[in-house]
């Protein structure tokens, strides 16, 4: 959803997506909403080298992508996306913040640009983006190879940290109007601090 290079005259509004518009981790909970139990134990199993060496450098970006070669590499485009949209359907009223959403909708009736940036993979947020009414979708994308399977491997940095803010810039230009942004963890510190009018960890509600 996200737009490349794009002007737009109308000011940003930007959620964070995991934690903020949520009560917990979206890409998880897909993750093992999708696999079955046994196929989850054992994948947690072979990420233990994965999670030991996340104590060292505290790369979120390298741990999530450990997982997506585990859970996700081979799956199609299609069948994710089918699934993501099977996901939303069935986990967004639980899985969405009541306070949250009524902030998100309060914006709606004013003249911004309301956009999700997340360190999540975008395919998986995508539906709860389209379901929200976003008006554009940040997040880091997934690998595919010339067959449309997933290689394991991600197209994109991260979506975390100043990522978020040159992401945001490439898309809307470096003279964006951050009108306001929300957070809840120093992975939106930098975004935080390019708003106007920066909102931590402001959500609590749940479903």
């Amino acid at each position: 959803m996200a737009q490349d290079t794009e002007q737009v005259s109308d000011p940003i509004v930007a959620f964070d997506f995991d934690g903020t518009l949520t009560t917990r981790d979206s890409f998880t909970a897909f993750l093992r909403w999708r696999t079955p139990p046994a196929r989850w134990v054992l994948g947690g199993l072979r990420l233990v080298p994965a999670a030991l060496a996340y104590i060292g450098h505290r790369d979120r970006g390298r741990i999530k992508e450990a997982a997506v070669r585990e859970y996700l590499r081979g799956v199609t485009r299609d069948r994710l996306e089918s699934d993501a949209r099977r996901f939303a359907e069935l986990h967004s009223r639980s899985l969405l913040r009541p306070d949250a959403v009524m902030a998100w909708k309060r914006w709606r009736d004013e003249r911004v640009r309301l956009v999700i940036v997340t360190a999540s993979p975008d395919i998986v947020v995508a539906p709860f983006a389209r379901g929200l009414g976003a008006d554009d979708l940040i997040g880091t994308a997934l690998a595919f190879d010339a067959q449309g399977k997933a290689t394991g491997a991600f197209a994109s940095p991260n979506c975390r940290g100043p990522e978020k803010v040159v992401r945001l810039t490439q898309a809307y230009g470096a003279d964006l109007e951050l009108r306001a942004a929300y957070g809840d963890t120093d992975g939106d510190t930098e975004m935080l601090a390019a708003a106007q009018e920066p909102y931590f960890r402001v959500f609590t509600g749940r479903p």
